[in-house]
């Protein structure tokens, strides 16, 4: 693996003694071979959200929200104010008269709403004493409003007062929103999927209406995400994949991720009698593919045909956290085992035996209404299954990674329960960068 490449992880230690380190060149597909270790917070950092192109935010137990540049690594703002841990964070664009600024909206675990300005690190308004803590946070902003879910889902105008609210019965809350067409939104909710429409009369009154509940999953619905304008995704924490229309909220595809029944009934009942093996953590996609991280393997779903396009049953050592589909054929994933890995979807190497169809039991089906007849099976092709290859391991964090934010070529950021935030490079564009630099100043200079 090249996980272990350098060793064991007492490397680790040499991270307190510089915060630039080489990690080597053992992995020719791996750009990120600079890092840059970025101290601030003192608990666990479980949120990143990107600002602009040179900016995130950083936020998690301590209750602080941190605003770095990732070109220099330095830290730029420190945003003082809740009191307990962040639950939610998510960036709002705020229109005025003069121009447009991208402001952050925080939830925390002391029941308050805070409104950020990035820029100067102003509280420009807050909201305390909620009935309890928001889970989850969705911006609409061609309404120009906001919503928090938890126990209650509240729909807010950009000046933070309360336009409308529905309390909720479940126990669990609202876990994930996503936006859908039409003025419509979708809500996870244990195991439903509520679908809202919000309207706004021509004096702004706002109103929110339930119009379906969508029970088609076993059980607690982990994941909920956009794939396109016309589709939406949800996982479940017994491997539910399913694949919904975002117009009339149909199913388009069902698919239950189970483990291969290479041994006896008994070991197998066994082995999958840990529900964490077969959760799907994390969902993500670019709108032709959606990359699931399923206990601790990744599994790519192909949106056009509706099959499994490659798999990976062990691709980390503990649960995948957070994923990300870097193209058609690169991804990342992030795993509690504190390991940052690249991967690249590749064919499978000719001459090869038949493949199995490995660890899905596959279910396909259409509806018309919701009592539309039971799935029909579909045989799973797996002609066309690639492989995932490990192309890359970026060793630096010495806890669980909770998320990455993607700069492209500027780098990649993620945070951990060590307390740390790590900026990664792409070294050879870093050196080239420095090389401009140290030319400049000599011309600036007169040379030598």
């Amino acid at each position: 693996m090249l996980r272990w490449i350098l060793g064991s992880r007492e490397a680790q230690s040499s991270l307190e003694k510089s915060s630039v380190l080489c990690i080597g060149e053992e992995q020719p597909q791996n750009c990120f071979t600079e890092l840059q270790v970025l101290k601030g917070h003192f608990d666990i950092v479980r949120f990143l959200v990107q600002i602009d192109d040179f900016r995130c935010a950083s936020a998690g137990d301590d209750g602080l929200v941190l605003v770095w540049n990732i070109e220099t690594g330095e830290k730029l703002l420190e945003l003082r104010g809740h009191s307990q841990q962040i639950t939610a964070i998510t960036t709002f664009k705020c229109n005025n008269a003069l121009m447009t600024q991208t402001m952050l909206i925080t939830a925390s675990s002391d029941r308050s709403l805070s409104l950020w300005d990035p820029d100067t690190g102003n509280r420009v308004q807050t909201i305390s004493d909620l009935h309890s803590p928001v889970k989850c946070l969705l911006v609409l902003e061609r309404l120009c409003l906001w919503l928090s879910g938890g126990e209650e889902l509240c729909v807010w105008n950009q000046d933070f007062q309360l336009q409308c609210h529905q309390p909720n019965p479940s126990d669990t809350g609202i876990t994930a929103l996503i936006e859908l067409p039409k003025n419509c939104l979708a809500a996870a909710m244990d195991k439903e999927i509520v679908i809202y429409r919000i309207t706004v009369s021509a004096d702004t009154v706002v109103c929110l209406t339930e119009m379906q509940r969508l029970s088609d999953h076993r059980d607690q619905i982990r994941a909920l995400i956009n794939v396109n304008d016309n589709m939406f995704a949800s996982g479940s924490h017994v491997g539910e994949l399913i694949l919904w229309d975002a117009i009339d909220w149909n199913i388009l595809a069902y698919e239950h991720i189970l483990w291969e029944e290479s041994q006896s009934a008994s070991e197998i009942r066994m082995g999958s009698s840990k529900p964490s093996e077969m959760s799907i953590q994390h969902l993500c996609s670019n709108g032709k593919l959606i990359l699931a991280a399923v206990g601790s393997g990744l599994y790519v779903y192909s949106v056009l045909t509706k099959t499994v396009l490659a798999y990976r049953k062990v691709a980390h050592d503990s649960n995948v956290l957070h994923t990300m589909l870097l193209s058609d054929s690169e991804l990342i994933s992030c795993s509690e085992d504190g390991s940052v890995r690249m991967w690249e979807i590749q064919d499978l190497p000719l001459p090869a035996e038949p493949a199995s169809a490995g660890f899905f039991g596959m279910l396909t089906f259409g509806r018309s209404s919701k009592h539309s007849g039971p799935p029909s099976k579909k045989v799973l092709d797996v002609s066309n299954l690639k492989m995932l290859e490990l192309i890359g391991d970026l060793i630096g964090h010495s806890g669980a990674v909770q998320m990455f934010v993607s700069f492209k070529e500027n780098g990649l950021v993620t945070c951990s329960t060590d307390h740390l935030l790590i900026l990664w490079k792409n070294g050879e564009r870093q050196s080239h960068l420095r090389s401009l630099t140290l030319f400049q100043k000599l011309e600036e200079n007169g040379g030598l």
